[in-house]
């Protein structure tokens, strides 16, 4: 079975995250959201509330699950039995990024790859800090995040 981690803080999910979830789908027999949980990071949404818009968003769809899991994601990956690891990259700075990090992975562990899908066009202005930020000063980033992600709940 191709398992793959897409790994992230989804604070909030985006509209970008969904479609690249969606396009990785053909690939992979599961695909698992692994929602890090990052201690010195300030997250906006609680870790249950993030957890269940993703499970909403993808509640018809069988080879999605959501877990959370601190620490390394090679080793989430090593406990779940996946071979892959999936990002997006939205421009050349988040290849960077990416690409190091992945090298980096590969040292950890050899046998877990990092598939690379490109953002759409039109999603590649979209991040979750972005989404975070119009949220914080009160403007609408509904048009960002799917329906299922009811931000009127924070205010």
């Amino acid at each position: 079975m191709k398992i793959a981690v897409f790994p992230g803080s989804f604070d909030p999910i985006t509209i970008g995250h969904v479609s690249l979830i969606r396009r990785a789908l053909p690939l992979f027999d599961k695909i698992i959201i692994g929602i890090g949980v990052n201690t010195s990071k300030n997250k906006l949404f609680p870790l249950e509330k993030r957890i269940s818009w993703i499970n909403d968003v993808f509640k018809n769809e069988d080879k999605v699950e959501v877990h959370e899991f601190d620490g390394l994601t090679v080793d989430f990956c090593r406990q779940i039995g996946a071979k892959h690891i999936i990002r997006g990259l939205r421009n050349a700075s988040d290849f960077d990024y990416e690409k190091t990090i992945a090298q980096l992975n590969h040292e950890l562990n050899d046998e877990i790859e990092t598939v690379f899908l490109m953002s759409r066009p039109r999603f590649s202005h979209i991040s979750s800090t972005i989404v975070r930020e119009i949220i914080r000063v009160k403007g609408d980033a509904s048009s960002l995040v799917p329906d299922e992600v009811k931000l009127l709940e924070i205010n």
